[in-house]
């Protein structure tokens, strides 16, 4: 899979979103009718690495991490319980290794908040993460709806 391939899959199976690309991240964000600024994200595409965040080393030739927000459940089914939040700048500490290709594991800054990641997802790989698009996706419209109650 590629970037162009994973935001092609996204944008034509998830309604109400609204896509912002920039400093090397792709974001998708659920944002019907544009009610609130940038909207709920759900997912992202990195690209090159941050000034917090090296340890996936995007900085290698045509790699790339997408990430995925999903529930506190479901990732400790998969990883067991959230890691700590790591020190500015730091990663977490799990023992994965961030930076290996076509893994899903947690996400090395944000996986204390349970987002998982995966660089460079093969075809099998990928089919195995769209239930957790997916699972993404409808927490963000939760979270959305909640947030535009606030906002009235």
């Amino acid at each position: 899979m590629d970037v162009v391939s994973i935001t092609e899959y996204i944008e034509s199976t998830f309604a109400d979103i609204h896509i912002v690309t920039t400093w090397g991240e792709t974001s998708f964000f659920y944002n019907p009718h544009r009610k609130l600024p940038r909207g709920i994200y759900f997912a992202t595409i990195k690209e090159k690495n941050g000034p917090n965040d090296r340890a996936s080393k995007l900085d290698r030739s045509d790699v790339f991490r997408l990430n995925i927000g999903i529930s506190k459940w479901t990732y400790r089914t998969l990883f067991g319980q959230q890691p700590s939040r790591p020190q500015a700048g730091g990663v977490i500490d799990t023992g994965h290794d961030f930076a290996a290709l076509d893994q899903l594991f947690p996400h090395p800054v944000y996986g204390w908040m349970s987002w998982v990641a995966v660089l460079n997802p093969s075809t099998t790989t990928f089919e195995a993460v769209k239930p957790l698009l997916s699972e993404a996706y409808v927490l963000a419209i939760e979270k959305f709806v909640k947030r535009a109650r606030q906002a009235r």
